[in-house]
């Protein structure tokens, strides 16, 4: 039923055979030089249209009856008003689903959106209960009794971005203290000063649209910082206090791995093992 897909979109395996009909327009070396070209792209206050292409013309050729897209995040796909402009002027215009998830549930429900729309209800409702089951069996291991540890989470790391949306949700779940973020707020930029000031014992590492060996690459880069020396998870020195996750496989995508990320989380943060994911992409640094 799949008939295309964004450059971003590579999961399960078996779609990769699908057209790529989005493609990215900024390109650079470094965390640094990507945010600048983004922020030029976005200065002007309009919306992220101009940090990507659409290949229209193929667009129309598949004649899709559903589009699937979000008003998530303005930097990281297409923008939704590109695909209303495109769908308006095609005949039968297809349907666009919009998908903007701020939690967990919200994912949840945005499956059963979907779901509706290409006519697999009970399929969509099947894959919603089994992933409620193992967030739900996962919460099992956690003491909400008991404080569990600071942590920073870093969507982003020059300049450091704290993650918003669902991040701050699943890692108080899990047993954790997310000082720099409230649950569905957006991703926001951290200054040194906060971030000391949280004194986090944990330390995730998980670039925005990085794989395992591009964000392990960005330790170098914290490390040259005057304040992560200075943060309780670097001078402790605890075994797996600082984590690097390929999060463009696993938190940074409002998708079903979410729920493998949540079990991580929990297996890390209250030394539970069992609970992790076979094969989960995680390095830690100490």
């Amino acid at each position: 039923m799949l008939v295309g897909r964004s450059h971003e979109c590579d999961f399960p395996a078996e779609i990769a055979d699908r057209p790529v009909l989005t493609s990215q327009v900024t390109h650079a070396a470094t965390s640094a030089e990507i945010d600048q070209q983004v922020r030029e792209a976005l200065k002007d206050g309009s919306s992220g249209a101009g940090l990507y292409r659409l290949d229209v013309a193929g667009l129309r050729a598949l004649q899709p009856d559903v589009i699937l897209t979000q008003d998530l995040c303005e930097v990281c796909s297409i923008d939704l008003r590109t695909v209303q402009r495109l769908a308006a002027d095609m005949n039968p215009a297809p349907r666009i689903v919009n998908l903007n998830p701020g939690s967990l549930m919200d994912v949840l429900d945005d499956l059963l959106r979907v779901g509706e729309a290409v006519g697999l209800e009970a399929g969509a409702q099947q894959a919603m209960v089994a992933m409620r089951e193992r967030y739900w069996s996962a919460v099992d291991f956690v003491n909400p009794y008991v404080p569990g540890p600071e942590v920073l989470f870093l969507e982003w790391c020059d300049p450091p971005f704290g993650g918003g949306h669902w991040t701050p949700e699943l890692v108080r779940a899990a047993g954790g203290r997310h000082s720099l973020g409230e649950p569905g707020s957006k991703s926001r930029q951290l200054s040194p000063e906060e971030i000391i000031e949280a004194a986090p014992e944990r330390v995730v590492i998980c670039p925005c649209g990085y794989g395992m060996d591009r964000a392990w690459q960005e330790l170098d880069v914290l490390r040259r910082t005057r304040w992560w020396p200075l943060l309780p998870a670097v001078m402790e020195g605890k075994p797996n206090a600082i984590a690097v996750v390929d999060g463009n496989q696993m938190f940074n995508r409002p998708g079903p791995r979410l729920v493998d990320a949540f079990r991580w989380l929990v297996g890390w943060l209250n030394d539970r093992p069992e609970v992790v994911p076979d094969g989960f992409p995680v390095r830690y640094a100490l």
